[in-house]
């Protein structure tokens, strides 16, 4: 029982890293309807600034200066690449993304090359004993981390101005428009949030157990999708429960790995697709997303 809980613990902390990912995807998506495959190439952005500047001005520092200049990246390619084609077809603009994926991935890919690089969280490696359950504080801070900004989000959502518009934008864009919600405005602060979520994400996906930044940490916004789609690309509340059902599931499977070699070996790396493949076979707008209904 005591493995058991230390799997579900770590799981429920990787899992509210991806629910912060997750929410990059889902108001973008709810924002402009586009599906945003450079989120990958975000979190690998800030990761590399963080890591490259920490030892000249010290952890703190960097991690703000990286947030905010992921942010602001992020908000450039919507505005040089995005905004400016506004009116062409979603499938288009999706496959954008990808476009963007690849450059920004290939150029950061080369400046790391095979060097593992330290981002200085000052936390170190340490490892928290609750009881019987362990725990690395990297991922114990982390959950932290994820619950202040996740509440704070879900508060803009809920209270602010551009809360109400993302969300009228998401239900009828062109109803959104006609009431006077700049629709060009909305996506420009969606893409900074995403942003910086995915530059802080990166801070604590780099920490113990993992030993640094390494290029492949970009795979990980792609366990991260299907937790957005598994709970409804449209859905914050799905993006948060998608994370942490893909987080517990992932980490339960690579702790008993030993146990369920008749799986094949790393079956936690698909373990994520697995489950959003089950759940949209019964639920295909996810758990939480809307079902869009069609006359006929």
């Amino acid at each position: 029982m005591t493995t058991f809980l230390s799997f579900l613990l770590n799981g429920l902390s990787l899992g509210s890293l991806y629910a912060l990912i997750a929410l990059g995807f889902v108001i973008i998506y709810k924002a402009s309807e586009i599906l945003n495959f450079a989120h990958g190439a975000f979190l690998l952005l800030g990761a590399y600034l963080i890591a490259r500047l920490q030892p000249s001005v010290g952890f703190a520092a960097a991690v703000a200066i990286g947030v905010v200049a992921t942010a602001l990246a992020a908000l450039l390619s919507e505005r040089v690449l995005f905004s400016r084609v506004r009116s062409a077809h979603v499938a288009s603009l999706t496959i954008m993304t990808l476009g963007l994926d690849v450059l920004i991935t290939t150029d950061l890919t080369r400046r790391i090359g095979s060097k593992v690089l330290p981002l200085g969280q000052p936390w170190g490696a340490g490892v928290m004993h609750l009881g019987g359950v362990n725990i690395s504080e990297n991922r114990l801070i982390a959950i932290g981390v994820a619950i202040v900004l996740i509440g704070l989000l879900f508060a803009a959502f809920r209270f602010t101005s551009w809360g109400v518009a993302l969300r009228a934008a998401a239900e009828d864009g062109e109803a959104a428009a006609l009431m006077g919600i700049r629709q060009a405005r909305v996506g420009a602060v969606a893409w900074i949030i995403a942003g910086g979520l995915a530059a802080v994400a990166a801070v604590f996906l780099t920490g113990s157990p993992t030993p640094g930044l390494e290029p492949n940490l970009r795979t990980i916004a792609f366990a991260a999708f299907p937790a957005a789609i598994l709970g409804g690309l449209d859905s914050t509340t799905g993006a948060l429960a998608g994370g942490l059902i893909i987080g517990v599931a992932e980490s339960l499977f690579a702790g008993y790995n030993t146990s369920l070699t008749f799986l094949g070996g790393g079956f936690s790396v698909v373990v994520p697709y697995v489950v959003m493949m089950l759940v949209l076979v019964v639920r295909p707008a996810g758990l939480f997303g809307t079902k869009e209904l069609h006359r006929v």
